[in-house]
């Protein structure tokens, strides 16, 4: 029978429920148990595809093509389990399903309320979808208190009375503050927010505490009198130098055991092994490098978050401190590349929409005329075609009628029609409604022989995620090719262009999908781990040539 475990959060937004809850998902995976993780976000949009990046942080993309919260590349990062659209719903999402019945007669001509229906629909979301799984941890977005995530709350109190108490279990995430003027941790804030939580009739069975540093057991045992939690169900989460610390954090003061035993199961012990493997190799460098990420969104490091995480994973698969320095697209445009004359690599990131753009443009004429790195990461590939397009291909004015629709060479267009994994075919056009519009999820891609993408796989059939509206136009290709771009990877129709490179160049890959989003810091991602590869050697390069022209001699002057 499938447990259930509730985790909320209180005092503050943006605690880390996503990390706590796919901290202990990893703890309980290594015990032999089948794992997956819900999260339920309050707002009323139906997912976050068109809300900003600075508002939301990054959208993350599942295999099956969902658009969903960031806390989604959390879960796939620290457990196998792979999440689709069944793993992410909003109250808009809600809402839609909810009035959808209604309209069909569903509900016979009963007043449509909250209680029952919003709540009832929340909790066949969750019930729905823990078939064949031993735990189901299910995260409640918001903070308690807040009038948007209250139906939420209210399903899983119904859920507690419906299914028992040792078949649900609820975990509480607050804030302990250390005040540096007093010298002192304040139990205050968690004193409230769990109050506030029993207020609507939900008493926490485990209480994780995030601090900047641990707290003494005398602080931990006046957090229990006051929040009715057990002592030792009291758990500590201090600020670490690596999220990936968080499992090994949280299991050596016991947390799975606790919730084992609460939830009536048993499991083998925690085997947490390759997680040691990747903080010793993450804390153990022995080079480094810096590399340029060229954004719109750079002043919000969540919008990148599955980016930079992904050169993290890279840095410990190749046991190097990678060093990110975050490049306004916008100041590029406006100062020139003198910011990236220093770095080891440049990875220019997707967006959407004009500004910045030629900022874009001209870090990848940068990297590609000065032999750095380059990795073009979807709008990052689409780019590098313009760039290519302007200055070796003798198509001035070349754009994206994304930017220009007047432009005289469109080298990348919208997408009008392609065919889905399954086999269907898909079209848009620019009135299109932007939500849930674009090319997404899993695509395979077939790499072309001998090119730098497939000795970067290893393999000639791949499949990446896609989130894009615009594509290479195929009709402009054949002159690109003949200037010298290389397209060395195509949809396996043959007709969309997945990636491409620049041949005579030390290393430089764009592509039209998000690589990211499968990196994970067990498994690494090839195309990232090559990348940094690539970075470590054009470092080696550059050191050796400012070596040799420190030992030539020099010449007298008279």
């Amino acid at each position: 029978m499938t447990r259930y475990i509730f985790v909320t959060g209180g005092v503050v937004s943006s605690l880390g429920k996503g990390i706590a809850a796919a901290s202990l998902a990893t703890i309980l995976e290594s015990r032999g148990l089948k794992v997956t993780l819900l999260k339920f976000d309050p707002y009323i949009n139906v997912d976050p595809g068109t809300m900003s990046p600075f508002q939301h942080g990054e959208v993350y993309v599942t295999e099956d093509g969902a658009e969903t919260d960031l806390d989604l590349g959390h879960y796939e990062r620290f457990v196998r389990t792979t999440m689709s659209k069944t793993n992410n719903f909003t109250t808009g999402r809600i809402y839609e399903n909810v009035i959808a019945k209604e309209r069909r007669g569903d509900y016979l001509g009963a007043t449509v309320q909250v209680i029952p229906h919003i709540t009832d629909e929340i909790k066949q979301c969750i019930l729905g979808n823990a078939k064949g799984f031993d735990v189901v941890l299910v995260e409640i977005g918001g903070t308690v208190g807040d009038i948007e995530s209250l139906p939420f709350l209210e399903a899983i109190r119904q859920l507690r009375m419906e299914l028992g108490v040792q078949k649900t279990l609820f975990i509480h995430l607050t804030l302990v503050p250390y005040i540096p003027t007093a010298g002192e941790i304040k139990t205050k804030p968690t004193q409230h927010s769990v109050k506030e939580l029993r207020s609507i009739g939900i008493q926490p069975d485990i209480l994780i505490c995030r601090c900047s540093r641990d707290f003494k057991d005398s602080e931990r045992k006046k957090i229990a009198l006051f929040t009715n939690v057990e002592e030792r169900a009291v758990i500590a989460s201090p600020d670490m130098p690596s999220i990936y610390q968080i499992p090994m954090i949280l299991q050596a003061q016991g947390l799975d055991d606790i919730v084992l035993e609460k939830l009536g199961k048993t499991a083998p012990p925690a085997d947490l092994n390759e997680w040691k493997q990747v903080v010793a190799r993450q804390q153990n460098p022995k080079g480094e490098v810096t590399i340029a990420l060229v954004g719109k969104y750079v002043n919000l490091a969540d919008a990148y978050k599955s980016l930079v995480e992904a050169l993290v994973h890279a840095g410990i698969h190749t046991e190097t401190k990678v060093n990110i320095e975050y490049v306004d697209s916008e100041e590029i445009q406006n100062d020139g590349v003198k910011m990236l004359q220093s770095v080891d690599a440049i990875l220019v990131a997707g967006g959407f929409g004009e500004r910045g753009v030629e900022g874009k443009i001209m870090a990848a004429q940068f990297a590609r005329e000065n032999g750095i790195p380059y990795l073009g990461d979807c709008l990052g590939m689409q780019i590098a075609v313009i760039e290519f397009a302007r200055h070796q291909a003798n198509m001035a004015g070349a754009s994206s009628t994304e930017f220009n629709l007047k432009t005289p060479y469109p080298v990348i267009g919208l997408v009008t029609e392609w065919m889905t994994e399954k086999g269907t075919k898909e079209t848009r056009h620019e009135k299109s409604d932007l939500g849930g519009s674009m090319r997404l999820g899993a695509q395979k891609c077939r790499l072309a022989p001998g090119s730098l993408a497939e000795k970067v796989y290893g393999k000639e059939i791949i499949m990446e995620r896609h989130r894009h509206r615009y594509e290479v136009n195929n009709h402009l290709l054949p002159a690109l090719e003949k200037a010298g771009l290389k397209v060395s990877g195509r949809s396996l129709d043959g007709n969309l262009v997945e990636i491409i490179e620049i041949p005579n160049h030390p290393w430089f890959i764009g592509c039209q999908f998000h690589p990211e989003f499968t990196s994970t810091p067990r498994d690494g991602h090839p195309l990232f781990t090559q990348f940094v590869k690539a970075a470590i050697q054009h470092r080696l390069s550059v050191s050796g040539k400012q070596s040799d022209k420190r030992s030539e001699p020099r010449t007298m002057e008279h």
